[in-house]
């Protein structure tokens, strides 16, 4: 790939939590302009930690750290990166905190200099593309789960990023909801890294997947995940299938 899109360089990046067990150990991730890629591995398997680092909300105890070419080590240095990557936080209740739908999303662009009015403008027109219209006045907190998902991503797509890091975004979204978030983000000209256990809607949204494994990050090489379509005669009975990996997903999650 070529140097000049190499957006993200994670080098022997180790993490732990106090007391804890090494959760990321000697990781390095490569992340290049134009990837759409999916994140899979094992509940508390570092995966939301590892965002979480990108963005300086944590702080390796080891390791490199470089965005848009740049090394990244204190907090003023994340600080420019948290204006160009947007992150999606697992926990909606973690990104709104106003009363409104529309004052959550207007806050990052006030944020970033924008006049009330501009800021409105541009809430008004992301809540409208992921079909959010008429929501402008409802509060916040009333929100189904799943409409809180789409207000979070709203936020996120108003600070108008380059990057995006999407921790579980169709978690709690019903079938045509999850419709809707495949189509909004393959129509955007951005690059992305999701975390999903949803393997469909990866198929649907992304060009690759790594495998996150013992604190480490492999790529999936040339196989490809695919959905596919069946009926068992006996579907209450437990049962595992094949992925596009060469091994049983739930192989990866041991």
């Amino acid at each position: 790939m070529d140097k000049d899109n190499l957006i993200i360089n994670l080098t022997d990046i180790s993490f732990s939590y106090p007391e804890g067990a090494p959760l990321l150990n000697n990781l390095s991730m490569q992340f290049y302009k134009g990837d759409r890629v999916g994140l899979i591995g094992p509940n508390g398997g570092g995966k939301t930690t590892l965002f979480h680092i990108i963005m300086g909300l944590l702080k390796p105890y080891s390791g490199k750290i470089e965005i848009f070419g740049k090394p990244v080590r204190e907090e003023k240095d994340f600080r420019s990166v948290r204006q160009r990557i947007g992150l999606l936080f697992q926990d909606s209740d973690d990104q709104l905190f106003s009363p409104t739908v529309l004052e959550d999303v207007a806050f990052g662009p006030l944020n970033l200099g924008k006049s009330v009015d501009e800021a409105k403008v541009i809430a008004r027109k992301n809540l409208d593309s992921l079909g959010l219209s008429g929501f402008e006045d409802r509060i916040t907190y009333k929100l189904s789960g799943g409409e809180k998902r789409m207000v979070s991503l709203a936020t996120v797509l108003a600070m108008e990023p380059e990057i995006l890091l999407l921790d579980e975004p169709s978690a709690g979204l019903d079938e045509n909801t999850r419709a809707s978030l495949i189509k909004v983000l393959t129509g955007l000209d951005l690059s992305y890294i999701l975390i999903s256990h949803e393997m469909e809607f990866l198929d649907s949204t992304t060009t690759s997947v790594y495998i996150m494994k013992d604190g480490k990050v492999f790529m999936n090489g040339d196989r490809q995940i695919h959905r596919h379509y069946h009926i068992h005669p006996h579907s209450a009975l437990p049962h595992r299938h094949e992925s596009g990996f060469g091994k049983k997903y739930t192989d990866f999650l041991a």
